[in-house]
């Protein structure tokens, strides 16, 4: 008995989060607003690249959108989501207001890679290139999607 007690323990303990796994909530774990705290591939520190606002997502899920700003313009479309991949290549529609850096280039280059995702614990979001994150967000309370 005790050995099937430490058994059952061991494998929970070592389960893992794979690509778009996002536990009992679904694809609706990923609704709401999420901050960019980690960019891959550019060789400027992350605060240098956003050295005021960090970029902002905010994804709905039910109507298949997102929403948000690069830090410095505002930007929505629509995605195509289930709950292993995601993709958010398509068109966007982004105001036009002149950006400092390469921020915002790098940050929509970027999202064209992305092809997976998984969610962590409720709180962190990785969007992921096949299994490499490419890019992490903290969920957020932040609504602000303007670019001000």
């Amino acid at each position: 008995m005790l050995i099937g007690l430490v058994l059952v323990a061991s494998a929970s303990a070592c389960t893992t989060i794979k690509s778009g796994t996002i536990g009992s909530g679904g694809v609706t774990s990923l609704n709401g607003s999420w901050e960019l705290t980690y960019i891959s591939g550019p060789r400027i520190a992350f605060n240098g690249l956003y050295p005021g606002k960090k970029p902002l997502m905010n994804f709905d899920t039910g109507q298949k959108k997102v929403m948000g700003h690069s830090s410095c313009n505002s930007f929505s479309g629509q995605m195509a989501v289930d709950d292993t991949t995601i993709n958010l290549s398509g068109p966007m529609v982004s105001t036009k207001m002149a950006c400092p850096g390469e921020g915002e280039m790098i940050f929509f280059e970027m999202l064209k890679k992305v092809n997976t995702y998984s969610i962590t614990g409720d709180t962190t979001l990785n969007l992921m290139t096949g299994d490499i994150p490419v890019m992490k967000f903290r969920k957020t309370t932040s609504q602000q999607l303007s670019g001000n």
